[in-house]
């Protein structure tokens, strides 16, 4: 029974800190909250609790607040997370829906992360290492010239134009290029990147030797395309938010901006994502492995197509942060992306 009630303290005190940002004493806690006990069994809690590493007292403040520690246990004891309204549910399906391609869709998820949260959202674009090919099309444009268009299952889209040199309005050519698509697709639908450029070398073989030479463009247009080294992208909005809270941060906001300018960084951080599955997971304070974000909590979830987690997306706020609500918004967004990818 302590041991829940100090938690129900620990909780109390955690909720007024982030709502008000000011220390928080025992008088406070047994007005704002129905704790069922005397104000000497409250003060008692809060010995134990800042014995125990999970609150401080600021300077000479009377007032306690909740230590990374207090955060994490907080944290971890959420037994739910605070749903998010019907406004908040419609404004994200009413952006996401309306994007008209991968990169709209990394934009507007950007830009309605911070919104929700009030936070430097961060989003990683699809990894192409965990891609794999959704559909690849052959488009006849004009007389002789051909589209090739591939798509990811990652929602990217990448198309070359060639030069064939044939008549692809010919009824026989129209015959080989449809065999052709199937062939193509057969051998590659499914296969991460690096194996359907695998696949495409072996179709020579199998079709007919009439229509080699147009494979064999085909495939060299496709193979520059699935082999193609691509630098890893993130994209970052809502960094005014984190300056608006400058308050939060004890010393100076500096380090957690450099910090957030090093792409690399956030890549790594990023990149552990999807080891955790679609969970929300959060990181508070040293828990981060980079000293300029120490001051800072991150709250992260992996998104993708199914149970395939092709990369990350969170926010990096002050360690004063509204667990609950962050949480939920996160995670609420990770789950919209990834339908919007599986569609």
């Amino acid at each position: 029974m302590s041991e829940d009630r100090r938690l129900a303290v620990l909780r109390a005190i955690v909720q007024d800190y982030v709502e008000t940002s000011e220390p928080v004493g025992s008088k406070a806690l047994l007005e704002r909250h129905s704790l069922g006990v005397s104000a000497a069994t409250v003060r008692n809690d809060m010995a134990v609790l800042e014995e125990e590493g999970l609150i401080a007292a600021p300077h000479t403040s009377a007032g306690r607040i909740p230590t990374d520690a207090g955060y994490r246990l907080f944290v971890d004891r959420l037994s739910t997370l605070k749903p998010l309204s019907g406004a908040e549910r419609r404004a994200i399906s009413t952006l996401l829906d309306g994007a008209i391609d991968l990169d709209d869709v990394v934009d507007r998820t950007v830009r309605l992360l911070a919104s929700l949260t009030r936070q430097v959202a961060v989003v990683q674009y699809p990894s192409l290492t965990r891609s794999s090919v959704r559909h690849i099309e052959l488009v006849p444009l004009g007389a002789s010239r051909l589209l090739v268009v591939l798509i990811t299952t990652t929602g990217r889209v990448e198309q070359r134009v060639l030069e064939t040199g044939m008549d692809l309005a010919d009824p026989a050519t129209e015959r080989m290029l449809s065999s052709l698509r199937s062939d193509v697709n057969g051998a590659t639908v499914g296969k991460t990147l690096a194996d359907a450029a695998g696949g495409l070398g072996e179709l020579p073989t199998q079709v007919d030797p009439g229509a080699r030479g147009l494979l064999a463009a085909i495939a060299a247009e496709l193979t520059e395309v699935l082999v193609e080294q691509r630098e890893e992208r993130v994209v970052m909005a809502g960094t005014s938010n984190l300056v608006r809270a400058g308050e939060d941060f004890p010393s100076s906001i500096g380090p957690v901006l450099e910090a957030l300018e090093e792409h690399v960084v956030l890549l790594k951080l990023l990149g552990t994502v999807t080891e955790q599955g679609s969970a929300v997971a959060v990181r508070i304070g040293a828990e981060n492995p980079y000293a300029g974000l120490h001051t800072t909590s991150l709250v992260t979830s992996g998104y993708g197509t199914g149970s395939d987690l092709v990369a990350g997306l969170g926010v990096v706020g002050p360690t004063r942060m509204d667990y609950p609500t962050t949480m939920a918004a996160v995670r609420a967004v990770a789950t919209y992306v990834s339908r919007i990818l599986a569609e």
